[in-house]
């Protein structure tokens, strides 16, 4: 693997040979496209996307930094990005390698002030996870806590905006953004947004000390750990040890106890949604820990959205109709949530198809185990393809969305069965039933 590109100007002549570089390709092929017909146009495309997806890939993976975080996001929406290209960016997920530990001592003893020695009685030097923009390493402070304590590569924070930049010409160059430049602009300050927050490590300590607040007196067995604030600064994060079981292993616990974990993580995500109205949105297995007595362990609230209250009420609105199939009213909450365009006519039949596929999980006893939810959403995808136009990924959807799907792999995982219909109805129904007789 070639050595990551790490000064600015370094990363940025990276990048920039990377958007020349696809440019290139992209014209050439509609060059080539020109005089040929449109099945041959249809594979020459396909064959670019996977082309330019595998450059994007493999150039972000030998990066760190906000870039390959920019990936990592991307990846997860294929509403926004074509299948070829997520699939490749996708790989981005798989944990990053190490940085030398010297250079993490020294950005600890930077940030904190005072020598390794002085702050910590056992520091190990092999980091337990390894991710875009920092790692984290299990150590024990001079009291015997034990602690785990997240570190920011240097340098990350002064490349981020450059580095969006440079993503966003090349797959604008590329012509692999489906959407208009105004939402173009609206998902990308979004992902910037995201990004900011995340490298800044005291605004993850304080939605860390929120959502314990919020959930504690709600479910005691949802663990949210504990912040160090002396041993804690901007680009260092130092947290209780709060262990847990993986997903994977966490599969192997009895039916009963895997149903109680998806309920758990049902409800979390339902309270800080419509109720919290600020949620932890990423939901990648592997900030999760699990154990036998049906706990949750959460971690990595750097990524979290904060919810207008109209938006969850439109989407409170949403699935009332989804539920009584009240497509008029459906179509109005679409609208309200800027994912329904002006564009064209939407045949009821069209919505019926997708609620017949998105209900079941969320409105009966539902076997997560079995699930083909994701087979068949691929091929009714295909089959919607001509109203394309009429709708459109929304910067108030993006991150709900994220979360839904995410979470949705989580319960798959964990081959969860049952009947969510109740947690619905408790916390997204009532609540809208009681705001109308309010009203």
């Amino acid at each position: 693997m070639s050595k990551p590109a790490s000064t600015p100007a370094r990363r940025f002549m990276k990048l920039a040979g990377m958007t020349a570089s696809i440019a290139t390709k992209a014209v050439s092929n509609r060059i080539q496209s020109r005089y040929a017909s449109e099945e041959e146009k249809a594979t020459q495309r396909q064959q670019l996307l996977e082309q330019i997806g595998v450059q994007i890939a493999d150039t972000l993976g030998e990066m760190k930094g906000a870039v390959m975080k920019v990936g990592q996001i991307a990846s997860q929406y294929q509403d926004i990005f074509p299948p070829e290209i997520a699939k490749a960016m996708a790989r981005l997920q798989r944990q990053a390698p190490p940085v030398p530990f010297a250079t993490i001592q020294q950005q600890v003893e930077k940030e904190l002030g005072k020598s390794l020695s002085s702050l910590f009685a056992r520091f190990e030097q092999e980091p337990f996870a390894a991710a875009s923009i920092g790692q984290v390493h299990r150590a024990v402070l001079h009291s015997g806590q034990p602690v785990v304590v997240k570190v920011q590569y240097p340098g990350v924070d002064e490349c981020c905006e450059s580095d969006l930049k440079q993503i966003r010409m090349a797959l604008r160059l590329a012509g692999v953004l489906k959407i208009d430049r105004a939402l173009q602009d609206e998902l990308f300050r979004e992902i910037e947004t995201s990004l900011h927050e995340e490298l800044d490590y005291t605004h993850e300590a304080h939605n860390l000390a929120l959502f314990a607040a919020f959930h504690a007196p709600l479910d005691a067995q949802l663990v949210i750990p504990r912040v160090f604030p002396e041993f804690s600064s901007r680009r260092v994060l130092t947290l209780s040890e709060e262990k847990g079981d993986s997903i994977e292993q966490a599969a192997q616990y009895p039916l009963e106890v895997r149903n109680q974990i998806g309920q758990r993580l049902f409800s979390m995500m339902g309270q800080q949604i419509f109720f919290l109205r600020q949620f932890h949105c990423d939901p990648h297995p592997g900030n999760f820990a699990f154990r036998p007595d049906g706990s949750v362990v959460v971690y990595d609230f750097g990524c979290t959205k904060v919810l207008p209250e109209s938006v969850a009420q439109h989407y409170r609105k949403l699935v009332s109709a989804a539920r009584r199939n009240h497509i008029p009213d459906l179509e109005t909450e679409l609208r309200g949530l800027k994912v329904r365009t002006e564009q064209g006519q939407v045949p009821a039949e069209f919505y019926k198809q997708w609620l017949s596929l998105l209900l079941p999980p969320v409105n009966e006893p539902f076997d997560f185990a079995q699930s083909t939810l994701h087979h068949e959403a691929v091929k009714l995808g295909r089959k919607s393809l001509k109203y394309w136009d009429c709708f459109q990924p929304s910067g108030d959807t993006m991150m709900i969305n994220r979360s839904v799907s995410g979470h949705y792999w989580n319960m798959v995982a964990l081959k969860v069965q049952e009947n969510f219909e109740p947690l619905v109805s408790r916390l997204i129904i009532a609540p809208l039933e009681t705001h109308s007789t309010e009203t």
